[in-house]
């Protein structure tokens, strides 16, 4: 990973910086060859410049991406999620914060600020920007729509790793209060009624397009916005069922009955694609095969390699030295570094390979277990969980999904071995879900639910912030514990982490709304605290 000087991470420093990062948004600009020194009033209403600079950098912000960004992608998602969902291990010796870090559940201050300061400087910001052209605009309304969307899709990532976060009122001082995670999340819903209501007004009243030119996700065709914006309530929805069951069924039966659908097959995956106008560096790629720090975790290894799985290729490279598909467990101590990597396999993303946010596998998941649980929808729970795991073949381009649908006898390793050291075994049956992937239809609902989240888990890769959320969520699938918990912040052993503690500086610079953050919290601001949708397992 690469050392870099960070950006003030505590919310009022954002504030207070504001200015200085993003009048003008010409980080962005310079990746799109615009210059907006030239650029007067007219022009950058004439092409909606003044919301567009804005609405791509924002989704330039939600995975980080951009030329040599792969180290503060590490902070954002590997270091702070991928390692907890058990897609991806350490191999590193050491990084700049030392060899005990994060894969020991052991916190570390400047990899915990980074997704905080992000969502701010890469989210809050750019939106409000937006939202004062549309003040001023109604023409930009739409685009402000849009970009809500993005916010929401964003920032339920930053509270999913944090609970109370500032929200309603970001921007109005710099001390910013906290919302609570449940108020957080109702703001959320309240948002996407309004931003749907407009995108659909505008659908049907002959729109289609909107900030083409600014959109690497959808290209600016509205109809696959209102899509995406409909399976993230589904993915909200989900996501607070356990403790607010009511609030839920409304919301799932609201995208069931929404107008424009959600996201039901692979050509309407939210993904960021880049062209000639738009490229990066993958981080993926970036972080595994050019640093080399972070490899295949055992419980990857255990279930794709466990169950056949054909999307494995699609997902990780064979080690170098052998050919073979391993991982790596999580909580290794002493590693060797690019030693260790020869013997292990790394993400298969090329550099300039797209970067996925959310694909229409998730969403047949979703309504598969909201059939199961509040029997929701007119379909089966089979035909969803099977069109779920075909939209997820579909998406990476994988092959032989029926045999896989229909093999019965296939199920994760009931081991796991070092690849550095043969003696060095471990039995992981207590803890993994040692199911087939061929749907069993006589089976009690908790093994349709561990089934369902298992084939849930496969397909949300790379996405480990998703897939940790649902781990916390349902208890399921199982994984293959730490190598050594005596690192860990206030994590039991055998227990997964539960969240990522608040960045130092906002003791420092915000501290009484920092403090009745971990009030609301509800316990110490460490790795064992719950969040409040976290009440299941």
């Amino acid at each position: 990973m690469n050392t870099r000087i960070l950006i003030t991470s505590s919310i009022s420093g954002v504030l207070l910086g504001a200015s200085l990062i993003l009048s003008g948004c010409t980080d962005s600009f310079d990746a799109w060859n615009h210059d907006p020194d030239q650029a007067d009033e007219k022009d950058m209403t004439k092409d909606n410049l003044n919301t567009g600079g804005y609405f791509a950098q924002m989704q330039r912000g939600v995975f980080t991406v951009g030329k040599d960004k792969g180290g503060e992608y590490q902070e954002q998602q590997i270091l702070t999620a991928d390692f907890f969902a058990g897609y991806l291990a350490n191999v590193k010796n050491a990084y700049g914060v030392g060899s005990t870090h994060t894969d020991h559940y052991y916190m570390v201050d400047q990899w915990c600020s980074t997704p905080f300061k992000l969502g701010y400087t890469q989210i809050m910001q750019p939106w409000r920007e937006i939202c004062k052209v549309a003040e001023a605009d109604n023409s930009a309304r739409v685009a402000r729509a849009m970009a809500t969307i993005v916010k929401i899709f964003a920032m339920q990532r930053v509270t999913d790793k944090y609970g109370p976060i500032p929200y309603s009122r970001f921007g109005e001082s710099a001390q910013v209060s906290y919302d609570s995670q449940q108020e957080v999340y109702n703001a959320f819903f309240t948002e996407l009624d309004e931003s749907t209501q407009v995108l659909s007004d505008f659908v049907n009243g002959g729109g289609s397009v909107n900030l083409a030119r600014y959109d690497y996700v959808y290209s600016g065709q509205v109809a696959k916005w209102l899509k995406f914006a409909n399976s993230l309530r589904l993915r909200l929805a989900i996501r607070i069922s356990y403790v607010d069951e009511t609030r839920a069924r409304a919301e799932i039966q609201k995208a069931l009955d929404a107008s424009y659908g959600y996201m039901s097959s692979p050509d309407d995956d939210a993904v960021l694609r880049q062209n000639t106008s738009f490229t990066f560096t993958n981080p993926l790629y970036e972080a595994g095969q050019s640093f080399k720090d972070n490899v295949m975790s055992a419980t990857a290894e255990c279930y794709l390699v466990g169950l056949g799985d054909p999307r494995l290729p699609f997902y990780y490279l064979p080690a170098s030295e052998t050919g073979e598909y391993k991982g790596m467990r999580n909580g290794m101590t002493n590693c060797g570094g690019e030693t260790w990597a020869v013997k292990t396999s790394l993400s298969n993303f090329g550099a300039d390979s797209p970067m996925p946010w959310m694909r229409s596998a998730e969403t047949f998941f979703i309504l598969a277990e909201a059939k199961l649980r509040f029997n929701l929808g007119s379909r089966s729970v089979m035909d969803l969980y099977k069109d779920g795991v075909r939209a997820s073949f579909g998406s990476v381009g994988a092959s032989n999904v029926e045999a896989y649908l229909n093999n019965t006898s296939n199920a994760a390793l009931s081991e796991w071995s070092d690849p550095t050291s043969s003696w060095n075994k471990v039995s992981t049956t207590s803890l993994l879900t040692r199911l087939s992937s061929g749907w069993d239809d006589f089976a009690d609902s908790d093994t349709k639910l561990k089934r369902i989240m298992l084939q849930k888990w496969i397909a949300l890769y790379p996405d480990g912030q998703e897939a940790w959320s649902e781990m916390r969520r349902t208890g399921y699938p199982g994984w293959v514990t730490l190598a050594t918990y005596s690192y860990a912040s206030g994590v039991a052993n055998g227990q997964l982490i539960s969240r990522i503690k608040y960045p130092s500086s906002e003791f420092t610079n915000n501290t009484a709304n920092a403090q009745d953050a971990v009030r609301m919290l509800g316990g110490q601001d460490n790795a064992a605290t719950r969040l409040w949708w976290d009440v299941k397992r």
